[in-house]
């Protein structure tokens, strides 16, 4: 069964519910293992960390491998960032450590995206211009194949008052929508 979410076709079916029961069902746990299993899951957030934070910013071009941000966040001098992809994954771990630790009192308002943003690039110099701002050049998230050549995975929305605007309606779209379930929610929002 196909359904519209916002702006999203997304396919509801049997197996998708299936997951989010669990998902709702392990939530429902979590706090006694997270007594039973503290440093277990430490670690695991650990390695969960730096592969999130080395899958997103490679999305944006960083060349850097999982072991290289690891590296990089275990040895972290923030004077010595010169090059933009140590940068960019600064700022990404960051922000990731800022939301993992205050989500509950970060509102989801077009000022609080535009900060998260100014945190995500404070330390890439390059980025100064735009830095807590809209987007203002046209982009595509783009994958670069064996061979050397690009793939545009998908076109982002044009600069400016599209963005803007996009921005707007999704925000007021989650904060009004209450049929959808917050995973689902939280995963179109991102």
């Amino acid at each position: 069964m196909k359904d519209c979410v916002h702006t999203f076709e997304i396919t509801l079916d049997w197996e998708l519910l299936a997951a989010i029961s669990q998902i709702d069902r392990f939530d429902a746990s979590w706090s006694s293992i997270e007594k039973k299993e503290g440093q277990s899951l430490k670690q695991l957030k650990a390695i969960a960390t730096v592969r999130s934070v080395g899958a997103s910013t490679r999305i944006e071009g960083s060349r850097m491998s999982d072991e290289e941000v690891d590296t990089l966040l275990h040895h972290l001098d923030i004077t010595k960032l010169d090059d933009r992809d140590a940068q960019e994954v600064v700022g990404y771990f960051e922000v990731l450590d800022l939301v993992g630790e205050s989500y509950a009192d970060i509102p989801a308002t077009e000022s609080s995206i535009k900060s998260l943003h100014n945190r995500l690039l404070k330390h890439s110099r390059k980025d100064d211009w735009h830095r807590g701002d809209y987007k203002q050049h046209s982009n595509a998230v783009e994958a670069t194949l064996p061979d050397g050549t690009k793939q545009v995975i998908f076109q982002t929305t044009p600069p400016g008052f599209p963005t803007q605007e996009a921005v707007r309606s999704l925000i007021t779209w989650y904060e009004q929508d209450q049929q959808t379930h917050p995973l689902v929610k939280c995963a179109l929002f991102a």
